[in-house]
């Protein structure tokens, strides 16, 4: 829907945070997806298409779970965008990153879908949404830069 943004929180990778030292250029270093995050992934990929969703404009948070989620929509090419980026372990990044965020999606052009994948501190810092793994939070960005929250998906 012209003007509107979904945010997705990565599928089902079990566990909290990143092991120490994880990196971001190596996925053995970080929690991934388990078979049934995967498996959630292509569902969540259905929801879209069941809407008359066949191609987005997809981005993605670097950490492996999140770009492994975007790919397995299969909805279009995944760009990875770095303000889509946890910062749960450095919570002082927050405010400047979602600020910086909040004005990287106000240049988006919205006329074709917009998806984002990405972590749970990001969708609550733009939302107040605390959604749960593989949840699709809808919001409006308004005329004015406001963002609206529209609606929510459930975890499918």
């Amino acid at each position: 829907m012209p003007g509107h943004i979904a945010l997705i929180r990565h599928a089902l990778a079990p566990g909290t945070f990143d092991p120490p030292g994880f990196r971001l250029d190596d996925c053995a270093t970080q929690r991934n997806l388990s078979d049934a995050g995967r498996v959630q992934a292509r569902r969540i990929g259905d929801v879209f298409r069941a809407n008359g969703i066949a191609a987005a404009n997809v981005q993605s948070s670097q950490w492996c779970r999140c770009l492994d989620t975007a790919a397995l929509l299969r909805l279009g090419e995944v760009t990875p965008q770095p303000l889509l980026n946890s910062f749960a372990q450095d919570r002082n990044r927050g405010d400047p990153q979602i600020d910086a965020l909040r004005r990287w999606i106000g240049r988006q052009p919205l006329e074709r879908p917009i998806l984002l994948v990405t972590h749970q501190v990001v969708i609550t810092a733009l939302s107040g949404v605390f959604a749960d793994s593989g949840e699709i939070v809808i919001m409006s960005r308004e005329a004015d830069g406001r963002f609206i929250l529209r609606g929510r998906q459930p975890t499918v």
